[in-house]
């Protein structure tokens, strides 16, 4: 049966053994290096990615079980860095060393395609499982808010999915 995956818009054989993980397909045989290694069990966040528009742990996900479905990456969440989560990181000066970053995003990216708005409760509870031991959570939050106070004038649909 052949295999294939789509990351970033484009269509990628699933040419790799069942159980190896999301993250190793990406960075090993794809080359998307954005995503990052952090734990390996899915608990600090540095992985994550969006399945079919939802926020995933890409460490603990094996590829063979995405056959079919969509993967966004930080590469792919846009080509130029002009999403709205993007501008408000640089904006705000969120990253100190940065490689929780690109999961940071990715995990806010999924919060604010499911609730334009978020409270300040909302977005602590959807952010609580991505670990920043830089401990820039404050400039998280604000980058977070600025960008949701952008989604009205940015086209979603640039996000490749």
């Amino acid at each position: 049966m052949n295999k294939t995956l789509f990351v970033n818009g484009t269509e990628y054989p699933i040419d790799v053994p069942d159980n190896m993980p999301l993250l190793w397909f990406l960075r090993d045989r794809l080359e998307f290096t954005g995503t990052k290694f952090g734990c390996g069990k899915g608990l600090c966040g540095a992985c994550t990615v969006h399945v079919d528009g939802q926020a995933t742990r890409a460490c603990v996900m094996p590829v063979s079980a995405l056959a079919g479905r969509k993967v966004t990456t930080i590469e792919g969440l846009s080509e130029d860095a002009s999403h709205p989560l993007q501008k408000a990181w640089i904006e705000v000066g969120v990253p100190q060393c940065g490689y929780c970053q690109a999961g940071q995003i990715m995990n806010a990216a999924s919060l604010l395609s499911n609730n334009a708005t978020p409270s300040e409760q909302d977005i602590d509870n959807a952010m609580q499982g991505n670990i920043c031991r830089c401990g820039t959570y404050q400039r998280i939050k604000k980058a977070i808010n600025i960008a949701a106070s952008e989604l009205a004038n940015y086209d979603l649909a640039k996000e490749v999915s």
